[in-house]
């Protein structure tokens, strides 16, 4: 049973500054869930899998970027090409290979998945022009603002469907970050960032 009407409907109108009350965002998670059918559930969770580190590899892009979700395909394409442009400015001022740790994929793979790496990616210059100003937090919140405008365009016709919902739940991991960050988190975040980019790489993924 579908019940994406009452879904939305019993959904609070987040901003990128909203404030969770008595509710955190894994209660408001589990509700959604609780209300979904098995088919949504599966959504859900591959959405959710994509914010755990251990996961972002090219196996996993490339099961998204060629999910039968069209919300699913084109949020981890912006995802995976924002990731690789943060690495490539990291390499730039670590006096790096530009191309070095970026996540790419062999020549073999699906012709679907080179189809989708190889589309144009429109919001490049924005992301090139956050990366090169201001301090850490300032730039991780033009991303995030960035992403946000991304979902936003990725639902605007979506509005009692799954893509709605899988669009809320993207934006409630934005809020949720940002409600846990300070100027110390800030600093952590670079140096953990650093640290990964001269390590082993599986897509850089800084969390508050």
């Amino acid at each position: 049973m579908k019940n994406y009407e009452y879904i939305v409907a019993s959904l609070p109108d987040i901003t990128t500054g909203w404030k969770f009350g008595e509710k955190g965002p894994e209660d408001y998670i589990e509700e959604i869930v609780s209300l979904c059918s098995d088919k949504d559930r599966e959504l859900i969770d591959f959405l959710m899998s994509g914010y755990m580190e251990e996961n972002l590899n090219a196996d996993f892009y490339a099961r998204a970027l060629t999910h039968s979700d069209r919300f699913i395909r084109e949020y981890f394409r912006f995802d995976l090409n924002m990731r690789n442009a943060k690495v490539r400015y990291l390499n730039k001022a670590l006096g790096r290979d530009a191309d070095k740790d970026v996540l790419a994929f062999a020549e073999e793979a699906a012709p679907a998945v080179l189809d989708a790496v190889e589309a144009e990616f429109e919001e490049a210059a924005d992301i090139e022009t956050i990366l090169n100003s201001g301090y850490i937090l300032s730039r991780e919140r033009g991303l995030d603002d960035l992403m946000w405008e991304k979902i936003d365009n990725l639902t605007t016709f979506n509005y009692f469907d799954i893509d709605a919902i899988l669009g809320f739940i993207t934006k409630l991991n934005i809020v949720a970050r940002w409600y846990r960050l300070d100027e110390q988190t800030g600093r952590a975040m670079f140096k953990k960032l650093v640290d990964e980019v001269r390590g082993t790489f599986k897509g850089v993924e800084y969390k508050g």
